[in-house]
């Protein structure tokens, strides 16, 4: 019995010297595969669909909020200002976005860190529902021309932190703000055949894109999501319905879709989902999911 004790002692000693050498092994084989990377920790997906875009596999990228979390009501922790104690860059879409991009900035321990307001030179919506949460729309990058911005915002601080690797960052920041520019360029034209330029969504997400192409849009709630709307409201937006045709109803993921869909049963309309881009949608990078929305909304006012 105290032989088998031994020899049960012995092997549990041994599995976990190799586990603890495998544990090392990993965390050592990560090291070096993000070694010479250029640490950039971003506040939430958009934000990392365009870095990532612009750095490639020149970039290591922490995202502070995860999927699935609603930008406008996080609040980061203290594993997030501990990311940001050793990155070289954070980038954040601004306009409101992260009302708590300031006070981090004041609390992370990290001199050398480049802080990138991504929506810098792009010129603001006002927030018409005049909440607290903030003065301005922030839903810039659901916007080609907004995106084609706060990508060179970020272009630009990359070079700053990695000077060596500047013409990388330029050549993949011109290829995609190429393939930006064709994509305005495709969906400009079709809009300007439309007579109907209004389209109907959960959250009124899609100012700047309405922007970009003349389009109106109207929401079930407002820019930061917050309650359904009033009987008055909904009344006002089944008229608005009615009076502009609208055959769709467009909800958005991390957004109740109660309201819209018994609005959509009221018009005999149909609910179909367009991408806001705060969250990782079905492996969909930026471009795939902006191709999509441009055509769900063409084709619901053509």
């Amino acid at each position: 019995m105290f032989k088998k004790l031994i020899i049960f002692v012995l092997l549990s000693a041994t599995i976990l010297t190799f586990t603890a050498c495998g544990n090392k092994k990993s965390v050592e084989n990560n090291s070096v595969k993000n070694q010479g990377k250029v640490k950039v920790v971003v506040s939430f997906n958009a934000m990392r669909e365009l870095t990532a875009a612009v750095g490639k596999d020149k970039v290591d990228i922490v995202t502070i909020i995860p999927n699935g979390t609603e930008p406008h009501d996080f609040e980061p922790t203290a594993k997030d200002l501990e990311n940001l104690s050793d990155a070289k860059i954070f980038v954040y879409n601004g306009f409101s976005m992260e009302s708590w991009a300031d006070k981090v900035l004041k609390s992370v321990d990290n001199k050398t860190l480049i802080s990138v307001d991504a929506s810098k030179g792009s010129k603001p919506i006002e927030n018409i529902s005049k909440t607290e949460d903030g003065q301005y729309d922030p839903h810039l990058w659901i916007s080609l021309k907004g995106a084609k911005n706060e990508s060179k915002n970020i272009k630009d601080a990359l070079v700053k932190a990695d000077p060596s690797n500047k013409s990388y960052y330029e050549k993949n920041y011109n290829e995609f703000a190429l393939k930006l520019d064709n994509l305005y360029n495709e969906y400009n034209k079709k809009f300007q055949t439309t007579s109907n330029k209004s389209f109907v969504t959960g959250h009124a997400a899609f100012a700047y894109l309405c922007r970009d192409f003349g389009l109106k849009q109207n929401s079930v709630e407002d820019v930061f999501a917050e309650g359904e709307p009033s009987a008055k409201k909904l009344k006002e937006l089944t008229d608005y319905c009615k009076k502009n045709k609208i055959k769709i109803i467009f909800v958005e993921d991390m957004v109740s879709t109660k309201v819209s869909d018994a609005l959509a049963k009221e018009l005999g309309a149909k609910v179909e989902k367009i991408h806001t881009i705060e969250s990782k949608e079905n492996n969909k990078d930026y471009l795939k999911c902006m191709k999509e929305n441009l055509d769900l909304i063409y084709n619901s006012i053509k």
